[in-house]
């Protein structure tokens, strides 16, 4: 601003006011003072989130190692993560679930490692490295019930063979199904690059707590699908515990309510119960409306198959259902089923094993 508009525009105030000359050489000092100091540097929304995901880079790196394996095709590559200080880790069943020759390398150090468990149907397998006399950093494990769409989220992996590399987004949604196949349980939708090698990486929150493993890729790598943590955890207490997967059945159908006929926000209505099954011998009953299994509530038939994934054989679960005019809580023990049935067989992966329906596996191979 110049001198005569700065001069020009304080008499024209001082004029208003009536505060006379004395105000108008004032304003003037004041206002070439303001025009001519520099403008104080500000950070921008960019380095503040830049500088956020290095912190977080580097206070993680550490529990983050890469995985090479073999196993009937040729040599495959991916990443996984420590979740306790002894040695044990999380990766995808692609890179881990029916490998051999295991080697996990963490920094310079390479270490042999065994299988504790593998599940198809969630999509991970959980491995343990030969004992180790130190401490191992490990990831904290979050929530991904905290998250929402548009919450900012990253990944820690090795793509391509690369160097341990970070990649930041956002979650997009949460998905039972993709092109009409049901997933095992609800998966986090992330709109988190990825690319081969990549596999098993975690998915982790702001705070650099891990909320889910990387399962598979979308759309040529430009997203990608994790199974939530606490998918991860149900799984590993059913080892500690048993020594292996303990997954609960049920034994209800269940359709979606007609208009008119929810109750309580609840649309999942039983229309069948099959014989001998759990449910049945705890009076669940067709026309009976699920709200709630264990502290998961339920308001659609998709929900019923996301809570039963939670649920461990021999385990007694609180079942709440609406009947009549009332809600009763029924005390179930779901059991493993024997043999899969039809709404069974709608989960089992079409692609490679481990690899949700339509989606792309991100396992780094080299074919023999």
């Amino acid at each position: 601003m110049s001198r005569r508009l700065v001069f020009s525009f304080a008499a024209y105030l001082a004029a208003l006011t009536g505060a006379g000359l004395v105000f108008s050489l004032a304003a003037v000092r004041k206002a070439e003072a303001e025009t001519e100091a520099p403008t104080p540097h500000t950070t921008s929304v960019a380095d503040a989130l830049s500088e956020e995901v290095r912190t977080v880079f580097a206070n993680t790196r550490g529990a983050v190692v890469k995985i090479e394996a073999s196993d009937k095709n040729g040599e495959l590559c991916g990443t996984g993560f420590f979740i306790d200080p002894s040695g044990t880790l999380v990766t995808s069943f692609s890179v881990g679930g029916e490998s051999t020759d295991i080697i996990v390398s963490s920094g310079e150090a390479k270490y042999p490692a065994r299988r504790l468990l593998a599940d198809c149907r969630s999509g991970i397998a959980i491995l343990r490295i030969e004992k180790t006399a130190q401490a191992l950093p490990y990831l904290p494990m979050g929530k991904s019930s905290d998250l929402s769409i548009a919450a900012p989220v990253m990944s820690i992996a090795y793509p391509m063979d690369m160097p341990l590399t970070p990649n930041f987004g956002m979650v997009a949604g949460f998905n039972l199904k993709y092109l009409n196949r049901f997933f095992a349980t609800t998966h986090i939708r992330a709109n988190v690059p990825v690319q081969r090698g990549e596999g098993g990486a975690p998915l982790l929150n702001m705070r650099g707590e891990v909320v889910g493993v990387v399962i598979s890729g979308l759309d040529g790598g430009a997203s990608c699908f994790a199974l939530p943590i606490e998918a991860v955890a149900k799984l590993h207490r059913d080892y500690v515990r048993f020594g292996a997967i303990r997954p609960g059945w049920l034994g209800v159908m269940v359709e979606r309510a007609e208009a008119g006929e929810a109750q309580q926000g609840s649309t999942a209505r039983v229309t069948g119960v099959m014989e001998e099954a759990p449910a049945l011998e705890a009076g669940i009953l067709p026309g009976d409306l699920i709200l709630k299994i264990g502290e998961v509530a339920v308001k659609t038939p998709e929900d019923v198959i996301n809570a039963s994934f939670f649920l461990t054989a021999g385990d007694s679960v609180p079942v709440t259902v609406w009947r009549g005019e009332e809600a009763v809580t029924l005390d179930v023990e779901p059991v493993e089923r024997e043999k899969p049935g039809p709404s069974r067989k709608r989960l089992k992966p079409a692609g490679p094993i481990g690899i949700p329906f339509g989606t792309e596996d991100i396992t780094l191979r080299t074919e023999h």
